[in-house]
C-alpha cells in the first residue's frame, strides 16, 4: 500500500474496530475516512489491515502516531481514565467471578458482590450528565446483564442446557435494551455500534467461561485480552460521546 498523504495517518485494525468507532475516535466521518481508502469494505475489516485516516485531534485515541496538534483538555482525561477503569473493573472482576463459581471457591459470594457495585459505579460516574434517573437506569440494566451471566454461568456448570439457552436468550434481550437505552440518551453514541460491541462481549464472556469450564485455561486467557482491548474501546467510545454531547464541560 502507498504511503498515507498529507494531512493523514496511517492505522492497523485492531479487534473490534469498525469504521464508526475509528471515525468517531479520530474526530472524523466515515465517508472521509472510505474516501481516503478506495475499495475499503466497511463490513469486512481485517484485523491487521492498515489504512489511513485524516489527523484528528485527540492523542490517546492513536497512541502509535505522533501527537496531533490539538491535546485533549484535562478533564476529558480524567473522565476517559475514570471510564476505562471502569471498564476494566467490570470484565476483571467478572472473569473473578467465573473462576470462583467454577471452582466453588469460599471467596464466590464476595466477588460476586464486588462486581456488582460496578453498576452502582457507572451509575456515580453518568449522573453528573445524565441526572439521577438516567444513570439509575442505566445501572439497573447493567446489573441485569450480570445477574443473568451469573445464572448462565451456573447453568453451563451443571449442564442445565435448557436454563443455559433461556439465561442467554434473555442476556442478548438485554443487550438490546442497553444499546437502545444509550442511543437515546446521546446523540452521539450509536445504538446499532453498541448493540454490536455488546454482542461480541457477551459471545467472548461465553467462551471466556466455557473454556474455564472446560479447563481450557490457556484459551480462556486468548479470549479474555480479546475482551480487554473492546473493554477500552467501549470506554472510549462512552468518553467521546460525552464529550461531544456536553463539550462546555471539557474546554
Amino acid at each position: 500500500m502507498s504511503p498515507c498523504p498529507t494531512g493523514t495517518y496511517s492505522y492497523k485494525i485492531k479487534f473490534g474496530d469498525s469504521l464508526w468507532l475509528i471515525a468517531q475516535r479520530s474526530c472524523t466521518t466515515i465517508q472521509a475516512i472510505t474516501a481516503l481508502n478506495p475499495g475499503i469494505d466497511a463490513n469486512n475489516l481485517h484485523i491487521g489491515q492498515i489504512i489511513c485516516i485524516p489527523q484528528g485531534h485527540r492523542f490517546y485515541q492513536n497512541p502509535e502516531q505522533p501527537l496531533p496538534l490539538e491535546r485533549i483538555s484535562r478533564a476529558e482525561e480524567m473522565l476517559n481514565n475514570h471510564m476505562r477503569m471502569l471498564w476494566e473493573q467490570h470484565i476483571y472482576w467478572t472473569r473473578m467471578v467465573i473462576l470462583s463459581m467454577a471452582f466453588d471457591l469460599p471467596d464466590t459470594e464476595f466477588v460476586t458482590s464486588r462486581l456488582l457495585r460496578n453498576p452502582k459505579d457507572f451509575e456515580a460516574a453518568l449522573s453528573p450528565f445524565y441526572g439521577e434517573s438516567s444513570a439509575a437506569k442505566f445501572a439497573e440494566l447493567f446489573t441485569s446483564h450480570l445477574t443473568i451471566a451469573a445464572e448462565l454461568v451456573k447453568a453451563a456448570k451443571v449442564n442445565n442446557n435448557a436454563a443455559a439457552a433461556d439465561a442467554e436468550k434473555r442476556w442478548y434481550a438485554n443487550a438490546d435494551q442497553i444499546a437502545a437505552f444509550l442511543g437515546s440518551i446521546n446523540p452521539y453514541w450509536s445504538a446499532q455500534e453498541w448493540q454490536r460491541m455488546l454482542y461480541d462481549h457477551l459471545a467472548m464472556t461465553k467462551n471466556e467461561a466455557v473454556d474455564i469450564l472446560t479447563k481450557n485455561y490457556s484459551d480462556s486467557i486468548t479470549v479474555f485480552e480479546n475482551i480487554e482491548r473492546e473493554a477500552l474501546a467501549m470506554a472510549d467510545m462512552m468518553t467521546l460521546g460525552i464529550v461531544r454531547q456536553f463539550p462546555r464541560y471539557f474546554i
